[in-house]
């Protein structure tokens, strides 16, 4: 999710959970406030940006950004968000303050950043259990505008199993556990909220090679190279197919593939497939499969805001619980 990616999910994950980590120790009132206000400030990012994480992903998309619908339909997968947002949130803030406890009995006050990142590592770890079914069943409704939540998830049920829904788990963890690291600190302010907007902008385009490998694994092909989940066999296939401009290619996902190929079909390397009889004009419509940086903009745009979102639907939340 763009939450959390980016807490609650890409975004609040991303841009703003370390507002919730402001003590080592609250009481029960103050961690059930911590807990919920994440949960909702996590699923207000996630819906108020969700048109840019659309693009994000229909730009990383193998197909390209006109074929995986342009700007149509680009609420497609809202409803996958919105269900897996606040549990997701759950997951990591319960996870956190756990291990948090544990690690911190007996510490020494300067191992205090050390235990912050660590414990939102496990956290996110066990949050990435919900939302990367979740962020699975969403990708794939962005990029298939005409297809229903419910459809996708059947059709990746009956023809992948429950292990379909979990492509791209390891990918997932290790973008976010780099989150993680880089946010491990306290926001306490606006102040600070701008800071951590340039840190994350400048964040997000750096780790944004792994998104796309993320993307890439999530709506691979059952059966294709990329659909085993291996990120560095994603990331090589990119760079040797793609490099860091892109060219001009498409993958035909299960969901997709409603037309046979012709047969004057070319595969190419990372299951991507396209005809030759196609190949000028779909060059002539600027259609280019993702390279390593593809939508880096919109991902950059929707970390960066989703900070200040966070933030000031945390603070608010918080104080009417408290």
């Amino acid at each position: 999710m763009l939450c959390c990616s980016v807490l609650s999910c890409a975004v609040p994950s991303e841009g703003g959970r370390g507002v919730a980590w402001r003590r080592l120790r609250m009481e029960p009132r103050e961690s059930w406030a911590a807990l919920a206000a994440g949960g909702v400030a996590g699923v207000c990012v996630d819906l108020i940006l969700f048109p840019l994480d659309t693009v994000k992903t229909r730009l990383q998309s193998p197909q390209g950004f006109r074929k995986a619908g342009g700007f149509r339909g680009i609420y497609a997968g809202v409803p996958s968000t919105a269900i897996g947002s606040f549990p997701n949130a759950a997951a990591f803030f319960i996870t956190y303050e756990y291990v948090k406890s544990l690690l911190h009995r007996g510490s020494a006050s300067y191992l205090t950043p050390v235990t912050h990142m660590v414990a939102a590592s496990f956290g996110e770890m066990v949050a990435c259990l919900i939302r990367v079914p979740s962020e699975v069943i969403k990708q794939r409704a962005q990029v298939s505008p005409s297809s229903s939540t419910f459809r996708i998830l059947s059709h990746t049920l009956y023809h992948e199993g429950i292990q379909g829904l979990y492509r791209g788990y390891k990918s997932t963890v290790l973008r976010e556990d780099l989150w993680s690291w880089k946010q491990g600190h306290v926001v306490d302010s606006w102040q600070s909220a701008v800071c951590g907007a340039f840190a994350g902008g400048f964040a997000a385009a750096v780790t944004t090679p792994l998104d796309v490998a993320k993307t890439r694994i999530m709506l691979a092909k059952a059966g294709s190279t990329n659909a085993s989940g291996n990120v560095l066999t994603a990331l090589s296939g990119i760079w040797r197919t793609q490099g860091l401009s892109g060219t001009h290619a498409f993958d035909l996902h299960p969901w997709h593939a409603q037309h046979p190929v012709a047969e004057s079909t070319t595969v190419l390397p990372e299951d991507v497939c396209i005809t030759r009889s196609e190949t000028s004009e779909k060059a002539s419509m600027g259609a280019t499969c993702p390279c390593l940086f593809a939508g880096v903009v919109p991902r950059m745009t929707a970390i960066s805001l989703g900070g200040f979102i966070f933030l000031g639907t945390y603070e608010k939340t918080r104080q009417l619980l408290l």
